[in-house]
């Protein structure tokens, strides 16, 4: 280590320390004791470890830097500021509207991969970048900045096997073990071999460390670089509110910022500190060429027609998927163990080294399809509808991050059948028309499935596609063009509009060769909806809307109909807890069938 790097770093740490302690005490809250204790390992890896041109945070050659523990976020931008992105007045900005130094940090930031503050996430998130960096032959590393208390989440160790059964050298974590939470201590304290003893056992390198100890520390990330076929995780016992007076090490000062007098006093000894080393520091810039990704080739069209045996959406899905696969080197997949249901399977025998299993962990697998997102990849993520509901947390931070995640949820509805309703998902479309920036696609037929597939790889953002499990009717030709935003017209009548996706969509037209003169439309596209001809067909029969669905009454077709035109839709989905049955059967029960759609349709004609 080269004399005067560490009082050099001792200074860094120190002035985060109280640009941390300013920012919060201008906005009048924020984390300054959380910020405090991890404010020597900022300055070890920010300005020592990481290789990263500080005036280009998006140079795809940088090593990137994850703050899990979100809430320390004006540690993260103080260290941005020490570096020179910014004027360090900006600080002063947290925390206010129109500020991009928000309360935690959001990708709006060009630093911040992903959007953190809801603990548990980073990890994840950063797996999935280090294998982006491993498939890609990248020589950056990834670091993520834990908190001990998120190690209490499941997804946290999610993430600790998963990375470890992929031997993730490049992946290296902190963790914050500062003893206090918000309200309590956390379970473990300052009992730092039983940090260790669980890494471990999970397969990674830990190595213990004094984090208030720069030498320790920058010893520390200098073994974590030359660590082979296993991640490492420095677990640094640390002070919460360390150089905070009055604070150290003590419960109850959780989220709160110093008062002026408070701050004023705390400033003024932490400047006594600096010993006025100057400013010597150079950054240690990332070296090489950046990973170049072949532009991606055109897709064939889908294989099916109207003269084709009836095949599954989620079938559909699959082969599109390894087509896409073998057209665009972007594409990766994630599959939560489930890849000869989903499909995925297909894409794995056609670009094995992009198929990434993540096994019965669907948090652990959406954090890294974030994280894969984040390093400018095309992840499709997908598993049964049913089991995304133990990951929505994590579809909620996609939100938040504007992810270009592709999630893909097979399985859906009581069209399942015998599986019974632990395996139905029917709150799925609920789950993810909630978020605003979702792109929603619900194909009925293979077609549509193939169509809906290339729509989500080429469109930026968030998407999630719904599929079935049975197999249903092509109705549509090869060459039928589908747009993000648009229904299609199946059948024209202005007895009534019936308006269906998915296997619903079928009923509808059996209901409508019964009875004719009956409008059908097929919404292909549940967010953004069309509402243009959503209301055209409204208006041409006089008002008269049914929807129906494989699904709940709330957040579905009926819903997204209903706020898209202003007269009174009439609904139906499932309405009941369902259970096991054939799955015409459950259909026909739950009242979703062609019989209750005539029915409905004969009361809208009373």
């Amino acid at each position: 280590m080269p004399a005067g790097v560490s009082p050099l770093l001792q200074d860094k740490a120190t002035q985060l320390r109280i640009d941390a302690i300013e920012a919060t005490s201008q906005a009048g809250s924020g984390h300054p004791t959380s910020c405090a204790s991890a404010a020597e390992i900022m300055s070890a890896l920010f300005f020592s470890v990481m290789r990263y041109d500080p005036r280009n945070p998006a140079d795809p050659r940088n090593d990137v830097f994850i703050l899990s523990k979100g809430h320390a976020a004006p540690i993260l931008y103080a260290a941005w500021a020490e570096a020179g992105l910014f004027p360090r007045a900006e600080l002063l900005k947290l925390r206010t509207f129109g500020s991009k130094l928000e309360g935690h940090p959001t990708p709006r930031l060009p630093f911040v991969p992903v959007a953190t503050g809801s603990l548990g996430q980073g990890l994840a998130a950063g797996q999935g970048m280090a294998l982006a960096a491993k498939l890609d032959r990248s020589a950056r590393r990834i670091y993520v900045l834990m908190g001990d208390g998120e190690t209490a989440e499941g997804s946290v160790w999610e993430a600790a096997h998963t990375a470890a059964h992929y031997r993730l050298d490049n992946l290296c974590a902190t963790v914050d073990i500062n003893r206090l939470g918000q309200s309590d201590a956390t379970m473990e304290g300052h009992d730092i071999d039983a940090y260790r003893r669980r890494f471990e056992a999970f397969g990674w390198n830990a190595i213990a460390v004094d984090g208030h100890d720069l030498d320790a520390l920058l010893a520390a990330y200098r073994l974590a670089g030359e660590t082979r076929d296993r991640p490492t995780v420095v677990l640094a016992r640390t002070i919460k509110g360390k150089g905070i007076a009055g604070q150290e090490d003590k419960p109850g000062f959780h989220g709160r910022a110093l008062d002026p007098d408070e701050e004023r006093k705390v400033v003024a000894e932490l400047r006594r500190e600096l010993p006025g080393n100057g400013d010597s520091w150079q950054p240690n810039l990332p070296s090489g060429a950046a990973p170049v990704t072949p532009k991606p080739t055109a897709a064939p069209d889908p294989p099916w027609s109207p003269q084709s045996k009836p095949e599954a959406t989620r079938k559909a899905f699959g082969d599109a998927l390894a087509a896409l696969g073998k057209a665009n080197p972007s594409i990766v997949v994630l599959d939560g163990d489930v890849k000869n249901s989903t499909y995925t399977e297909e894409f794995q025998q056609a670009a094995p080294e992009r198929f990434f299993e993540m096994y019965i962990a669907e948090q652990n697998m959406i954090g890294a399809a974030m994280g894969f997102a984040a390093a400018g990849k095309i992840p499709f993520a997908s598993t049964f509808a049913c089991f995304l509901t133990r990951a929505y947390d994590f579809l909620r931070m996609a939100a938040i991050s504007g992810s270009n995640i592709k999630l893909v949820g097979t399985h859906a509805g009581v069209s399942i059948g015998e599986d019974g309703p632990s395996q139905m998902g029917l709150e799925d479309l609920a789950m993810t028309t909630a978020q605003p920036n979702y792109t929603v696609l619900y194909p009925s037929d293979a077609v549509s499935a193939w169509r809906a597939t290339e729509l989500a790889a080429a469109h930026k953002g968030p998407v999630y596609i719904r599929t079935s499990r049975p197999k249903t009717p092509v109705i549509y030709e090869p060459g039928e063009r589908f747009e993000i935003g648009k229904a299609k017209v199946l059948r024209r009548g202005d007895r009534a509009l019936v308006i269906a996706g998915g296997v619903t969509l079928f009923e509808a037209l059996k209901a409508a060769d019964q009875l004719k003169n009956i409008c059908v439309v097929d919404l292909f596209s549940v967010q953004p909806i069309d509402r243009e001809t959503l209301a055209q067909c409204a208006q041409a029969c006089g008002g008269r809307v049914l929807t129906v669905e494989d699904h709940y009454a709330h957040g579905g077709i009926g819903d997204a109909v209903s706020e898209a035109l202003n007269v009174k839709v009439h609904r139906l989905a499932v309405r009941a807890i369902p259970r096991s049955g054939k799955p015409e059967e459950l259909l026909d029960g739950f009242g979703i069938s062609a019989r209750a759609i005539l029915t409905a349709i004969e009361r809208l004609n009373a």
